[in-house]
């Protein structure tokens, strides 16, 4: 098992503080004021299905698209009704249906580092939306990025079975608007005392707003709406979290 797979395992654990309620039904929301006939939704990089969860739970149906094949093992077994994950590509993927909107959360497209990726993955999402598809993100916002800069942060978990500690160190690339987040993730199983260290590199791309416009119009979308994810306040240089809504043109 490789450490992106090891990494996956513990995903839940790492994340039992984050509010997958309240992002599904600011999303859920955000979707029907902009489309009042959406009910078939696909979502990229889906996870373990917790946002679909609480998605499925609002009425939607989810097909979920996910390259982590542990991930999907996860999300399978929690048995979610409404909810189809699969392994798959948010660059290169094919269903053969046509969804009322696409998400992706958590910053999933900041994972796409280059152009060319953006525009395959952009392509990929109008070639599977309805006419008047939504496709809805957030990504990392550049002024945010550079204002506050990202911090050395410590987080610890724990559960029956295990102690979880995480270090996150972040490097700055200038040039490249890319944020090297190195992960440090020890693991301690709290009966026999053995530790596990797990080293991944998560690379996250920040975004301006005429960035956004321009890799939008350049694949076949027009941006509604530019907002604070989850307040839906005006962006600033304290947002890190942005959330794009494009339209289908």
């Amino acid at each position: 098992m490789d450490n992106f797979n090891l990494y996956s395992k513990y995903y839940d654990l790492l994340y039992q503080d984050k509010d997958y309620a309240g992002e599904a039904k600011y999303v859920y929301e955000t979707l029907l004021r902009h489309n009042s006939h959406i009910h078939d939704i696909i979502e990229l990089g889906s996870g373990t299905g917790n946002h679909a969860k609480f998605l499925t739970n609002l009425g939607l149906h989810v097909t979920g698209i996910e390259r982590s094949e542990t991930m999907v093992k996860e999300a399978l077994a929690k048995q979610i009704h409404n909810y189809e994950p699969m392994i798959g590509d948010m660059t290169d993927f094919s269903i053969g249906k046509k969804f009322d909107a696409a998400i992706a959360l958590f910053h999933v497209i900041s994972y796409l580092n280059e152009n060319d990726e953006i525009k395959k993955c952009f392509r990929c999402v109008h070639k599977h939306l309805e006419s008047d598809g939504i496709f809805l993100f957030d990504v990392w916002f550049t002024p945010a990025v550079y204002t506050q800069k990202p911090e050395t942060r410590i987080k610890r978990f724990s559960n029956d079975n295990i102690d979880v500690v995480r270090l996150a160190e972040s490097t700055c690339h200038y040039d490249t608007n890319v944020v090297d987040v190195n992960f440090e993730v020890h693991i301690t199983d709290k009966c026999n005392g053995n530790g596990t260290i797990i080293n991944e590199v998560h690379k996250m791309r920040h975004f301006s707003i005429p960035e956004m416009a321009l890799l939008a119009d350049d694949t076949g979308f027009d941006i509604l709406k530019t907002e604070e994810f989850l307040t839906s306040n005006l962006p600033s240089c304290n947002t890190w979290g942005v959330c794009f809504i494009l339209k289908k043109r």
